[in-house]
Formats: structure tokens, C-alpha cells, sequence
């Protein structure tokens, strides 16, 4: 079949909510992408943060291959070795204790949400507590999490939404403060907020807002689905600043590929919060999802892939701050480890197309921002490779 006969095939069955590239892909190899016409592209998206190993890793695969031939499925009425082995290696890695498996990243932030939200009914003894959530962040699609993105485009078509929310400014924690009442159940943010432009927090702000919960018994959500599982140069990016949460969500690279996302807990709020009733899920936690979440985390320990994050992300910055002194439309970079984004006044959209023409799939963040998330295990050859086609593009401008 012919990339066209694909794309209209697509079109006349898949329901319209994402505006496509006019790419089709076959496979991947490393760190490449292939598509039916068997083009090239290097991959500095890796599907939205995903594809940590980058693809057709032997061992992933084979794993996985291994569950296959075991068994899929069991419901979580009944124990599997998976889940088990699966959960113990995100706890770990979280330095969280208790953890519950999700199908996707904004069901974890629904279970994060409703966890808070049980907890303080516990402790109060009523419901109608409020969430304090961030400007310009993002958690996701469902209505629950829709309701705690703080971007307003995303919002309006779906009201009314979830009660109870309000906005403070990212990295502003006097704007924090003044949103704390008795009602207060949770403060959700991302450590590095993603879609809103690449903006990690800084050190006196997550300090700050931890030191709030802990005085006033707030629950503390850190959202982790795209900065997790590595891609900061630690495990998870609030490692960086030595601040435990009280709930971490994570998603896109624990699976690799498989959809699987988790809420962890801490101890004290696993013991205060759900029981047996209060939440579900019929796929979550499967033993083939879980057979991939095991096999990720271990195998991102062995390679030493934060490590290798954290080592070669100071090129990468070198690399971007080449660009920016080198064209006058791109006035910053910013991010942190694999998490990279350039700041431009040119139209960004029009940036990744063209790149993804040159072969290099890139990614946009908010209006003006282009978004670079490669495999972790990216090098610094695929590096200026990349770097070389960006500024072949920006050449153009």
C-alpha cells in the first residue's frame, strides 16, 4: 500500500482529534525511525518522551515476548509474579511505598486526585476540600485532569469541570501561599512543566512548596509522566532537588512503549486514604504492562541511563546555546537533562515540519517553543546530528 492509500485509509476511520504529520512509519532501529517509504529520520521525540531505549532493543522485546507466551491478563482480583516484581522496582525507583498501576498518565493523575482527596476526608471527617494547581501546566485529557491543567484553551470547551481548583504562578511561591486555606487538600505541579514551555522548577520554589504542605498537612503531587523514569539525569526529577512527594505520578517511559502508568504513595497516605471500593481498574497492573515497567526500570539501572543523561545533557546545552547565539530568533534554551526546549520567535510549527522533511522528528511546547525529548540512550554524535539539521532549517529563516 502506498503512503497516500495509508493516510486515507486513516482519515476515513480514526476519529480527527490529532493533526498528523503526512508520515507514515514502519519500524524503528535504535535510535532511527523508518517509514513506509523507507525514509530516515533520527528521533528527538521518542514518542512523547516514551521510547527511553529508543527501538528494537533485544532484551526489552524479548521480555516482553516471554510474558506473551505466559499469560496477558488475570484482573487484579488475584496476585501475578509481574505486578509483584513490578511494583517493588517503581517503589524503589520512586523512593515512594505504595504503588497502584494505571493504564495511562492522566489515570494516574485521577487516582493522585482522588487519593488527596480521600485523605483529607479521612481527616476531616467532610468532602469539598480544593487543589492548588500551576499556571500553563499540563496532566492530561480525562475531565479530572483536564480540570488541573492550567491552560485555559484546554479548559473551556469542557465546563463545568472538576470544583475546587485554583491557579498559582509556576516558581512564584507567594502566589502559592495566597491560594493555602483550611480547604486546601493537595498542591499539584510538574517538577519540570512540559507543555507549558519546558520550565523546570527551581530549587527555593519546590523547598518552598514542600515546606507548605508539611505545615499545613497538604498533600504534595508531583507529576513525573514526561520528566520521569530518567530523563532529568536522576530516576525522577524531584531527586534533583532532594524533596520527596507525597504522590508521584509517572507514565510514558516506565512502560517504553507498552501503555502503563502508577501512582506511588508514601506510607502515611496509603494508610489514610483508599481502601478496597474506592478505586479500580480492570486492565491496570496487567501482567504483560507489568512484565514492561520490571524489565524498564531494570534495565535503565544497568545501562546507567540517568547517569548517562546527567553526563552528556552539558553538551546538549552547549550544542543549544550554540544556536541561540548563532540566530537572533532564537532567544533561549532551557530544560534539564533529555528534557530540552529552544525558545523562538519564528513559527514553531513551521520549525518541525521542516525538520521532520530534513529527517529529524522533533517536538513543539506551548506557541514557541521547540521541544527535544531523544531516547536516553542518544550520544553525542546523535546529537550534533541532530543539531546540524536544526540549523540547516534555521537557516532557512
Amino acid at each position: 500500500m502506498e503512503k497516500q492509500e495509508y493516510i486515507d485509509l486513516a482519515e476515513e476511520n480514526l476519529f480527527h482529534v490529532y493533526n498528523r504529520f503526512p508520515v507514515v512509519f514502519d519500524h524503528g532501529e535504535g535510535m532511527y525511525l523508518y517509514d513506509t517509504d523507507g525514509k530516515k529520520y533520527l528521533d528527538f521525540g521518542s514518542g512523547i518522551g516514551v521510547m527511553a531505549f529508543g527501538y528494537g532493543n533485544k532484551e526489552y522485546n524479548d521480555a516482553l515476548k516471554e510474558q506473551v507466551d505466559k499469560i496477558l491478563h488475570t484482573s487484579n482480583l488475584y496476585y501475578h509474579p509481574p505486578v509483584i516484581e513490578a511494583a517493588k522496582a517503581v517503589a524503589e525507583a520512586t523512593g515512594m511505598d505504595k504503588v497502584f498501576f494505571t493504564n495511562s498518565g492522566a489515570e494516574a493523575i485521577e487516582g493522585a486526585i482522588k487519593t488527596a482527596k480521600k485523605y483529607a476526608y479521612v481527616r476531616d471527617g467532610f468532602a469539598g476540600h480544593e487543589i492548588i494547581a500551576m499556571d500553563h501546566s499540563f496532566h492530561g485529557r480525562t475531565v479530572g485532569a483536564v480540570s488541573v491543567t492550567g491552560t485555559k484553551h484546554y479548559r473551556d470547551p469542557f465546563y463545568p469541570l472538576m470544583e475546587g481548583v485554583k491557579f498559582a504562578t509556576f516558581n512564584d511561591l507567594e502566589s502559592v501561599k495566597a491560594l493555602v486555606s483550611e480547604k486546601t487538600c493537595a498542591i499539584i505541579m510538574e517538577t519540570i512543566q512540559g507543555e507549558g514551555g519546558i520550565y523546570p522548577a527551581t530549587k527555593e520554589f519546590i523547598e518552598g512548596v514542600r515546606a507548605l504542605c508539611d505545615e499545613h498537612d497538604i498533600v504534595l503531587i508531583m507529576d513525573e509522566i514526561q520528566c520521569g523514569m530518567g530523563r532529568s539525569g536522576k530516576m525522577y526529577a524531584y531527586q534533583n532537588y532532594n524533596v520527596r512527594p507525597d504522590i508521584v505520578t509517572t507514565a510514558k517511559a516506565l512502560g517504553a512503549g507498552v501503555p502503563v502508568g502508577a501512582f506511588a504513595v508514601t506510607d502515611k497516605i496509603a494508610t489514610h486514604s483508599l481502601v478496597p471500593g474506592d478505586h479500580g481498574t480492570t486492565y491496570g497492573g496487567n501482567p504483560l504492562v507489568c512484565s514492561a515497567v520490571a524489565k524498564s526500570v531494570s534495565m535503565m539501572e544497568e545501562m546507567k541511563l540517568p547517569e548517562h543523561v546527567a553526563l552528556v545533557a552539558p553538551y546538549f546545552e552547549e550544542k543549544l546555546e550554540e544556536l541561540t547565539k548563532k540566530y537572533d530568533f532564537a532567544k533561549a534554551h532551557r530544560g534539564m537533562g533529555y528534557m530540552q526546549g529552544l525558545v523562538l520567535t519564528i513559527p514553531v510549527g513551521d520549525v518541525v515540519k521542516k525538520c521532520l522533511d530534513k529527517g529529524l522528528v522533533v517536538l513543539s511546547a506551548g506557541k514557541d517553543v521547540l521541544r527535544m525529548l531523544p531516547p536516553l540512550i542518544a550520544d553525542k554524535k546523535e546529537i550534533d546530528e541532530a543539531m546540524a539539521i536544526i540549523d540547516s532549517v534555521f537557516s532557512e529563516f
